[in-house]
């Protein structure tokens, strides 16, 4: 039962039934058509600004398709000004490496045409100046051959003329005269024995004392003092002496002599820092050389405690051409010593050249590198172009905003 004001209402009428429900069919059509025109009224007033959006945004899209036009001719002229730009620098890197290419090439050649004629140079000088050494050696030793032949016919005339000349008695007659003919002596040993600016006659040395002769040798010894003048009249009286008393006279008087000559020569002639650590007391008489070593060791011995050497004209010219060896051997080795400064500066240009030419190749290599590094960046510009030549604008996404999606470059 339903109590409406006064009225009574019975459910289980079915007249009521049916105008209940018919009501509220009818409140339930209304309720939906208010909805509807509620939903209709916010419809509208949601698709005006849509409306409005959708017009400018196709003036938007008529604006990027403008854009988007000369964004594709602006690409188009940048990848034409680069594929131009980089052909010429290819064009220009490729002349330039020509061109040191062409330099390179051009020293090398210089510098090995120089090597090589430095060392042509170097060899002809070595081959000219052993040929020189061994033509000089063997001209010497033929001249040495022909002055002792000269040396022996010379004393087969003296054998044989000895009749027609002076006795050495006569000739050694006073101590200018003797003097003079052992300077000669001298002189002649050694002119024939050793070259001529090897020698100096009558040098003065640091103490004031004049020597018969000087040659220069190298350090070691240093320049040796030969000396003329032994006195021969204890070895006349030791010959002329007839009694035992006279011979013992004569003995006496010889060593007395050639003892005193020695010291003379030793304090003279041997100057530490100046001469050699000795000198040579030339005999101008084979028979006074034999006399001594014969009879009178004590005045050899004497020599050597003194460092003054005894030479006869045979043992001088042995002695000297010794220190013929020694000067040739002393030459020889400046001119090796010459000759191994020249290498050493060629060892030194072929280091520099060595060095240049690897600067030289590392420069091609940093070249090399250069030009792959721009082929890579131009790769990668080309590649943006592409991407962006390909760009793509699609509609609003879900949030109601302008997508832009890049498509895959189509195929070339």
């Amino acid at each position: 039962m339903i109590q409406i004001g006064d009225t009574t209402l019975d459910t289980s009428d079915p007249l009521v039934m049916v105008a209940m429900i018919g009501a509220a069919t009818l409140l339930v059509i209304m309720i939906l058509l208010i909805m509807a025109l509620r939903a209709a009224g916010r419809s509208a007033r949601a698709t005006a600004p849509l409306a409005q959006q959708m017009g400018y945004l196709g003036q938007h899209v008529q604006g990027l398709a403008q854009g988007q036009e000369g964004l594709r001719a602006s690409i188009q002229t940048v990848s034409d000004t680069a594929t131009n730009g980089q052909a010429q620098l290819a064009q220009t890197v490729e002349q330039r490496l020509s061109a040191v290419q062409q330099q390179m090439q051009e020293r090398l050649a210089d510098n090995a045409m120089r090597s090589q004629r430095a060392m042509t140079d170097m060899q002809e000088r070595m081959k000219e100046s052993l040929h020189g050494s061994s033509k000089q050696t063997t001209t010497s030793l033929t001249q040495l051959q022909e002055r002792l032949a000269a040396i022996d016919k010379a004393q087969d005339n003296i054998t044989k003329l000895s009749g027609d000349v002076l006795s050495l008695q006569d000739i050694l007659s006073n101590k200018q005269t003797r003097g003079a003919f052992g300077e000669i002596q001298l002189r002649d040993i050694v002119g024939k024995a050793l070259p001529k600016d090897s020698y100096a006659w009558q040098p003065t040395l640091s103490n004031g004392k004049r020597a018969d002769c000087m040659v220069h040798l190298p350090n070691p010894p240093g320049p040796i003092v030969i000396d003329s003048k032994f006195p021969l009249e204890a070895y006349e009286a030791l010959r002329r002496a007839e009694t035992d008393h006279e011979l013992k006279q004569a003995v006496a008087s010889m060593k007395t002599a050639v003892k005193k000559h020695i010291a003379d020569i030793s304090d003279k002639y041997i100057i530490e820092g100046e001469t050699a650590d000795g000198a040579l007391m030339f005999l101008p008489s084979e028979a006074v050389y034999a006399e001594l070593h014969a009879n009178f060791p004590d005045l050899v011995r004497e020599g050597f405690d003194k460092r003054v050497w005894i030479v006869s004209p045979t043992t001088c010219m042995a002695t000297l051409n010794t220190m013929r060896a020694i000067l040739k051997d002393a030459r020889m080795r400046e001119q090796a010593g010459a000759i191994r400064k020249e290498l050493s500066m060629l060892v030194t240009d072929v280091d520099r050249l060595g060095t240049r030419v690897g600067n030289l190749d590392r420069h091609f290599s940093q070249a090399s590198k250069d030009i792959e590094d721009i082929k890579i960046s131009a790769e990668k510009a080309g590649k943006r172009a592409h991407r962006l030549d390909n760009f793509d604008f699609e509609e609003l996404d879900d949030q109601g905003t302008l997508a832009l999606n890049s498509r895959p470059p189509a195929a070339e």
